[in-house]
Formats: C-alpha cells, structure tokens, sequence
C-alpha cells in the first residue's frame, strides 16, 4: 500500500470533459451537471484502505451537499483486471452497500483520469458553476492508521465557500491514498 499524493491540478483549470458508464447501464456526462452551481468530481475506487477509511463520510458528506444542489460524481479508474474487486458488478455493489446516491463511473481507458491528472484514491475537484477548479486536496487530515477524526472538514469547508461564492484558500492540503492502478503502459507521465 505506497502512499500517494494528489497532483494538485491547477487552480482555475476548466472540468475536463467526461461521457462514462455506470455500471446500471447508464451512460453520464459532465454536461449533465451543466446546471449545478458546484460539481464535486471523486476518483475512487472500491479496494483502497484510503477510500474503505472513509467511505461513510463520503456517502454522508455527498448526500448532505446533493441536498443543496451540488451535482456529485465518483469515477472508477483503476485496472479491473488487475483488481478484481473494483470491477463494474463490484461498483454497482459498494454503491448499493454504502449508499451512494451519487453516479459512481466506471472509467475503462483511464482517459478521465489522466484528463483530470488524478493520482490517487481518493482525489477530489471541486468545479464552481463556470467549470473552474477551485478546490483539489484532501477530505480532512484522517487517514488509516491516525487518530484524526473523519470530518470531512476541508471539502465540506471547500464546498461551503463554493456554494457561497467566497473564495476559497489556494493554500490546500493534497489528497493521500493509493495510487490509481493503472494498466500496465498507459501510466500517465505525471506517475512515478
């Protein structure tokens, strides 16, 4: 389990474009939020003890903020074959199993995420109505092993100001997780 960091994907960058299945067979795209007045993108997965640290306070935290019209959505990118256990019928399980309410895609080419540079699981991007990034960096300090409490702290604070309109400090935090399993070639440059 190496520990990774998030790229930190420059502030201001527009929300890359995305058309992905989920695993129930609809098929989901960044234009369908195109409403939404913030857009939270994940990248998870569902064998990661990052992600299994806090997959609670994520179905929390993403109801809570679907609530105040935050459009949500989790990708999957890893290799399936490689792990099993993150395959599209696995997906469609832990999304039932933990509530999720959110589309969970399932990323195949891994495209998506080198589009977003996503490092790890689980990495977060919060888009403003404009599509800009104005929040990449971690759910709060807990991670397995540490005595942190899970709060969600920095995203629901990254949120708030988002839904506000406030500006939200660049001074933010990476994610930390497990690599993106990536198929073995289509590592992106940004991997290493």
């Amino acid at each position: 389990m190496a520990l990774t960091p998030s790229t930190m994907l420059a502030l201001g960058s527009r929300a890359p474009d995305f058309r992905l299945w989920e695993p129930s067979g609809s098929m989901v795209a960044l234009v369908d939020f195109r409403d939404a007045p913030v857009l939270l993108v994940m990248f998870i997965c569902n064998h990661c003890p990052y992600v299994k640290h806090v997959r609670h306070e994520l179905a929390r935290l993403t109801k809570e903020y679907q609530a105040k019209g935050v459009a949500v959505v989790g990708i999957n990118s890893n290799d399936a074959d490689a792990h099993p256990d993150d395959a599209p019928e696995m997906m469609a399980r832990e999304k039932e199993e933990f509530g999720y309410t959110f589309p969970y895609l399932y990323d195949e080419s891994q495209e998506v995420a080198k589009a977003y540079q996503a490092a790890c699981t689980p990495d977060f991007f919060v888009f403003d109505a404009g599509r800009s990034l104005v929040y990449r960096g971690q759910l709060d300090g807990s991670r397995p092993g540490n005595s942190v409490p899970i709060t969600g702290k920095d995203l629901r604070a990254a949120l708030e100001a988002a839904l506000s309109g406030q500006p939200i400090s660049p001074e933010q935090s990476p994610s930390m997780g497990c690599n993106i399993k990536w198929r073995p070639g289509n590592e992106p440059e940004y991997f290493g």
